[in-house]
């Protein structure tokens, strides 16, 4: 039988995600969505209330990035759930922290399926500086100009802008603000 790989997994991801949320008017799904500048890029993107990031890890893959991928992705996304084959299901359960979901690949009569192994919660720690990295340079001084707080920043490097939102906006406005802003991209990497 033919290894798995990434693309195959994510046909089958994205087509259970279009099935879970077609009811859902203004919910994106995005494809290799980066996270703070492009360190990072998490397979699948579900930007609705909520940021949810899909990892796959197929059986082409290896493991050796998931530690800095996790680094990157527990910094900013709401929730966050790991796809892989039965190959790596063991060593992912240790690895990931418990607040993120396990979904199972599975074959069964030549067709792909997707079983929940557990079910995520929402991370309790999403660092505001990371969360503002997905703006673009332009989304984060409009939202400086809507709050009157740009004066002094419009020529100011991004990292200057970024900290002066994490400072004057609260976390659960700025995930808000972020989540409206990237539904708002037109279609932008979306599926």
């Amino acid at each position: 039988m033919l290894k798995l790989k990434d693309s195959d997994i994510r046909s089958v991801l994205l087509s259970n995600l279009d099935k879970r949320h077609k009811d859902e008017e203004g919910t994106k799904v995005v494809n290799e969505m980066g996270v703070l500048h492009g360190q990072s890029r998490v397979d699948v993107a579900v930007i609705n209330g909520i940021l949810h990031g899909y990892e796959i890890k197929s059986e082409s893959d290896n493991l050796e990035r998931l530690p800095s991928q996790m680094n990157d992705y527990n910094k900013v996304f709401d929730r966050m759930t790991i796809v892989v084959q039965r190959k790596y299901l063991d060593e992912v359960k240790k690895l990931i922290p418990n607040w993120w979901g396990i979904m199972l690949v599975t074959r069964y009569k030549g067709k792909l399926h997707l079983r929940e192994i557990r079910k995520g919660r929402l991370n309790k720690n999403v660092d505001p500086f990371s969360l503002s990295h997905l703006l673009w340079r332009g989304e984060a001084i409009d939202i400086l100009k809507e709050k009157g707080l740009q004066k002094g920043y419009l020529s100011k490097p991004r990292h200057d802008i970024y900290e002066k939102i994490c400072n004057s906006v609260p976390l659960d406005e700025l995930q808000a603000i972020v989540n409206q802003r990237l539904k708002m991209r037109g279609n932008w990497k979306v599926h």
